[in-house]
């Protein structure tokens, strides 16, 4: 289903478009960052807070490491600071790029299974569904950031793979 090879791909996808995120987060006053804007985790920095408690929750999963400190419920609220996010956010993207780095194709196959807090029992599924799932999610997540940061007028540029990535 998928390789090692496109595993780096998209954990240097998701660090290069969080650093462009978080650069054009970091151009915007607090209070725009936190602005009650009707997006599924409420404003910008609760989307880019949930961002960061899936990816920790996923990388737990998959290398072993902590799990976020809170449940999904207080995912947008887990960090106040933004200038804590946004360095846990580039530890974290280090992390995800170092995993990837590692992987080897028989890391892919197989299952992982894991309790689930969200379905409230244990599930397993393939390894390489899951993998895919994780950098979907970032992707799904950051598409509601870009519309967050574009309605306050900030520019994130191109966020193409293509364009992204030599």
């Amino acid at each position: 289903m998928i390789t090692p090879a496109y595993c780096r791909t998209m954990a240097a996808y998701n660090a290069e478009m969080n650093r462009r995120f978080y650069a054009a987060a970091a151009r915007l006053d607090d209070a725009a960052r936190r602005r009650p804007r009707g997006a599924f985790f409420g404003s910008l920095h609760g989307t880019l807070c949930h961002l960061v408690w899936g990816d920790t929750m996923w990388m737990s999963r998959f290398d072993g490491g902590p799990p976020p400190p809170v449940k999904l419920p207080d995912s947008s609220r887990m960090i106040a600071d933004f200038a804590t996010l946004q360095a846990t956010r580039e530890a974290l993207d280090a992390r995800i790029e170092a995993w990837a780095g590692g992987l080897d194709p028989s890391r892919l196959e197989g299952d992982l299974a894991w309790f689930s807090g969200a379905a409230g029992r244990e599930v397993r599924r393939p390894m390489a569904l899951l993998v895919v799932h994780f950098f979907n999610h970032q992707t799904h997540h950051r598409g509601q950031a870009h519309a967050l940061l574009t309605a306050e007028g900030a520019s994130t540029g191109d966020t193409d793979l293509f364009l992204v990535l030599p």
